[in-house]
């Protein structure tokens, strides 16, 4: 893949422009030609130019006072252009000249740890790095030779997502579900477990508050995750402009990684507002409007972001870039407009419901809506071994407890069906801040879809846990070890998983005996 090129100097890409073109007037003592046009009408952020007829799609252009815009309408007669920054002084008559240069992002290994707008000019008060390198906002995706099939696992910390909705490093999951379900919680838990591995994330946020954007710095600073973590923000107080690029810009800087033979994991937080973003920029510039006032290419303004995740071929270096968009649903409908378009572009879908969430069931992921089309190619064997009998065991659970609400009385069979799904339930639950290791998860997953939280209440499940891996933590390292090493779950390790189990229930049993007396 052919790299941007280089800018001699410069913080960003905007300023180096800035400063070239300074530079060439500067040198300039022969007479030459260059391409401009006229203003024939601004306001909101939009100019409309007339002239300028070889100017390129998302090409800058160069208004007074070095203000940029960015050509999206190219037209018969004139251009429609949205600015990059403060637009009050451009008026009617004002010369725009045409830069050449398509909007590009510095990326590098520089901008780790830092919070960035969309244009790559630091938000954390500290100074700009120093890139040399640039790469393009929109580049056409790698097609299919130069892909191969996702098969690693990108482990998220979440029990219920890495056993039974596995992500895969090249995969776009949607995770959709209305405000308020933990939506964004899921995305930092699945940064904060990418701590001690080769995964670079980088977080977008699009439309968000101010205020959310500074307590997720701060949670990631907590929990070190700023060590690999990159966030791009383009708050609710910026223009529609910035909105619009920033997951583009979020894109670019993935991009360098996967090309880089490296794994990243974009987040985009969240797409409903790009769209919005994108809906408004369209509307001024008086594009022809479809269902719900979005312009007729509104698929492809997510198909042509989304695609771009990969899982490059060893030729190209075998990097990655795997994304999980966020969607907001409106009471729970997931056939609107937008949902329904993404939910066509990626590969599965995490679907958070608002019921489970207010029952107390956290992650509130509706396990029958969601789903991942990578499956089991993205899982190690052991989980992949535990994670069949965990499906089964809630597929017959959800089946019997909406039976159990008009049933009196119910079978021994029944009962112990309904009791184990239960305790299931409370092993999956988990907060954001508490993600857990793949062997922890498989160990526990055992346990419960075997039975052996049976005997336990369900109000003591969550104690159950942790005591349980603390006791195989001080008592069975070399099954923590063997998993982590191998990723399989011999017949060995079951049996000695098998003794773990029954000896912790006896000392938990005369534990609770001595209490009581």
């Amino acid at each position: 893949m052919k790299q941007a090129k280089t800018h001699e100097s410069g913080d960003t890409f905007v300023e180096s422009l800035l400063a070239a073109i300074k530079k060439t007037e500067a040198e300039s003592s022969q007479p030459g030609t260059e391409s401009v046009g006229i203003v024939e009408q601004a306001g909101d952020g939009i100019a409309y130019v007339k002239g300028l007829s070889h100017a390129m799609y998302n090409e800058l252009l160069l208004f007074p006072r070095n203000t940029l815009g960015l050509a999206l309408n190219l037209e018969k007669d004139h251009i429609g252009c949205v600015v990059l920054g403060n637009s009050q002084h451009i008026k009617e008559g004002d010369v725009v000249r045409s830069t050449g240069n398509l909007l590009q992002i510095p990326v590098g290994n520089e901008y780790i740890g830092r919070v960035i707008d969309p244009l790559g000019r630091p938000l954390d008060g500290k100074p700009a790095p120093k890139s040399q390198e640039f790469y393009p906002l929109e580049r056409i995706a790698p097609g299919v030779v130069e892909r191969e099939p996702v098969s690693t696992p990108l482990q998220t910390g979440i029990k219920a997502i890495d056993s039974m909705i596995p992500i895969g490093r090249g995969q776009r999951e949607l995770i959709i579900g209305d405000r308020g379900t933990g939506k964004s919680s899921l995305a930092i838990t699945s940064v904060i477990n990418q701590k001690n591995t080769d995964v670079v994330c980088i977080y977008v946020t699009i439309g968000q508050k101010g205020a959310f954007v500074a307590k997720l710095l701060s949670i990631f600073e907590l929990y070190g995750a700023m060590d690999h973590t990159i966030i791009v923000s383009a708050p609710a107080s910026d223009a529609a402009t910035l909105q619009y690029i920033a997951p583009y810009a979020g894109c670019a800087l993935g991009e360098y990684f996967a090309y880089n033979g490296r794994d990243a994991l974009i987040i985009y937080d969240d797409l409903t507002k790009h769209a919005w973003a994108y809906r408004e920029l369209s509307l001024l510039l008086r594009r022809p409007s479809g269902r719900e006032a979005y312009p007729g290419d509104i698929f492809y303004l997510h198909s042509r972001l989304l695609e771009r995740s990969i899982k490059l071929n060893k030729t190209m270096g075998g990097g990655s870039l795997t994304a999980l968009p966020i969607i907001e649903t409106q009471a729970g409908d997931l056939s609107s407009y937008i949902p329904t378009n993404i939910i066509s572009i990626t590969d599965g879908q995490i679907y958070l419901e608002t019921d489970l969430f207010h029952a107390g069931v956290k992650p509130a992921i509706n396990v029958g809506l969601s789903v991942s089309r990578v499956g089991g190619a993205a899982q190690v064997k052991a989980m992949k071994k535990v994670a069949g009998k965990l499906r089964i065991n809630l597929a017959q659970y959800r089946e019997l407890a909406a039976f159990a609400q008009f049933a009196s009385d119910l079978d021994q069979q029944t009962q112990r069906q309904l009791e184990r799904g239960t305790r299931i339930t409370e092993i999956l639950k988990q907060g954001w801040e508490d993600p857990v290791p793949v062997e922890e998860q498989i160990i526990v997953i055992w346990a419960a879809t075997n039975g052996y939280t049976d005997p336990i209440k369900k109000e003591a499940i969550k104690q159950w846990e942790t005591g349980f891996l603390q006791y195989v933590h001080t008592t069975y390292p070399r099954v923590l070890e063997e998993l982590r090493k191998t990723k399989e779950l011999s017949q060995d390790l079951e049996a000695e998983l098998k003794k773990a189990c029954l000896t912790f229930n006896d000392i938990n049993t005369q534990m609770q005996v001595e209490s009581e007396e």
